[in-house]
């Protein structure tokens, strides 16, 4: 890449593309290593709060909190658009980056898609739960219970400030932010296990923190925004935004539409477990799932880091550090990946009965097998976004597509012989065709657009 020395004398000097001035792979491996700090420090104080409400209920009544959480988060990420991804693909591009209006603009698109989606999966959650009530093993009674946990998900607007904080390179902010809430929500279960709180208020704590956290997220991304020199998105002019960024909606839909299929995997799946098996095993379930997100949340923190810059390399057509990139992700997330599994099969036994109690020993079998999906996911976690940074979320929804047929399929025939055991099954041939459907499609491109740019 050459630009001239000056407009006098029209001599042309080698220009270092941005990422590789900041030494790049040192900048990640620090953000990554915040990300992963904090996220295993947060996912660890989640399973402390988590350990004390199971041993606090029992495993029916957990079961149950299990399912409200569960019901909400279902109705949350069926809605949610991920507004972070086609904000990002769209401010890497440079004449809307060097525009501070237009900036705000899109950081105003994105905030209507998140405000929208957020009051529309709180009445989602009041509907899906009265729905499905007697399928999954709730009860009347337990309807306050999700229209209390509904006021969390109303609040829970994170697309925008996730965007501006990764944009910004907020990698910090983002792995330590979460643990305030996860401090308190700890603190209030303590209380809880000293005073024997009840389902009613165990769902009020978790109600509380929760809203806390993305008042406190929202805050600070609006914050830099605000320090980057950019207008306030809410003082932006709202008309015209689908002209201004065409093709900013198709991308959030497609995004939208591949985040709902993977969530019909990664949270209906609970909702499986108890209509199979019943409330106490969806508990068990719902804790094997918690253990095994701490791998899984490696693969997403090192997505969020590299992510950005990936649409950098590839909208400049640095094609040879795009792919070396994707290869060194790939070969650590299959170390960390393997590491854990390893880990939990050697002593996750004697975890699950010495810290949850010896009635959630049933809990260890399904957590060896979710851990052998999410080392398959963790594999696809940098392909797919390699795949959005080359604009092709259109591939990326028809995989999901095609894994969740493959996912509900496996259910449907495991789950009946196995229980909870089955839908553990399910995500590892969901995982399994998601990997290898996005890393052939990846490098196939990767090898045409090297071979074209040759040319």
């Amino acid at each position: 890449m050459t630009v001239p020395k000056s407009a006098a004398d029209g001599v042309t000097a080698e220009v270092t593309p941005a990422w590789r001035k900041k030494g790049f792979e040192k900048g990640w491996l620090k953000s990554i290593l915040h990300l992963v700090s904090g996220s295993a420090g947060n996912a660890i104080l989640m399973l402390i709060s988590t350990m004390i409400a199971a041993r606090t209920l029992g495993p029916a009544a957990y079961g149950v909190l299990a399912l409200v959480l569960t019901v909400g988060r279902l109705s949350e990420r069926l809605l949610r658009f991920e507004s972070w991804q086609p904000l990002i693909r769209f401010a890497a591009s440079e004449d809307i980056a060097a525009d501070k209006k237009k900036m705000s603009e899109l950081y105003l698109y994105g905030l209507f898609l998140d405000i929208g989606t957020a009051l529309l999966a709180a009445v989602l959650t009041m509907i899906v739960g009265y729905a499905l009530m007697t399928v999954i093993g709730l009860e009347p009674e337990h309807m306050p219970l999700l229209a209390i946990y509904a006021v969390a998900i109303a609040m829970n607007i994170r697309g925008v400030p996730t965007a501006a904080l990764r944009f910004d390179g907020q990698f910090r902010t983002l792995a330590y932010v979460q643990m305030l809430s996860s401090v308190l929500r700890l603190a209030m279960a303590g209380v809880g296990l000293v005073l024997g709180f009840s389902l009613l208020e165990f769902v009020i704590v978790w109600t509380v923190c929760q809203a806390l956290d993305s008042l406190l997220f929202l805050w600070l991304g609006l914050r830099v925004i605000r320090k980057q020199g950019i207008p306030s998105p809410f003082r932006a002019n709202p008309f015209g935004l689908k002209q201004k960024f065409p093709g900013f909606m198709s991308f959030a839909w497609s995004t939208n539409i591949s985040g709902t299929l993977r969530t019909l995997t990664q949270e209906a799946d609970t909702l499986l477990v108890s209509a199979f098996a019943g409330t106490a095993w969806a508990g068990f379930y719902h804790i094997a799932k918690r253990i095994a997100k701490v791998a899984q949340q490696v693969g997403a923190m090192m997505q969020a880091v590299v992510y950005p810059d990936m649409a950098r390399m590839w909208a400049q057509k640095d094609v040879a550090a795009f792919s070396s990139t994707i290869k060194r992700v790939q070969l650590v997330l299959g170390a960390v990946g393997v590491a854990f599994l390893g880990a939990f099969w050697l002593v996750g036994d004697w975890m699950m009965k010495f810290v949850f109690g010896p009635e959630f020993a049933q809990a260890y079998p399904l957590l060896v097998a979710q851990l052998l999906a999410v080392v398959l996911i963790m594999h696809a976690a940098p392909s797919r976004s390699a795949l959005l940074s080359m604009n092709r979320p259109g591939f990326v929804l028809w995989v999901a597509i095609a894994s969740t047929i493959l996912f509900f399929v496996t259910a449907w025939i495991t789950m009946p012989t196995y229980g909870a055991l089955g839908a553990n099954f399910a995500h590892i041939a969901f995982a399994a065709l998601t990997a290898i459907a996005m890393d052939i499609a990846m490098w196939r491109q990767i090898g045409q657009t090297a071979k074209a740019t040759k040319e």
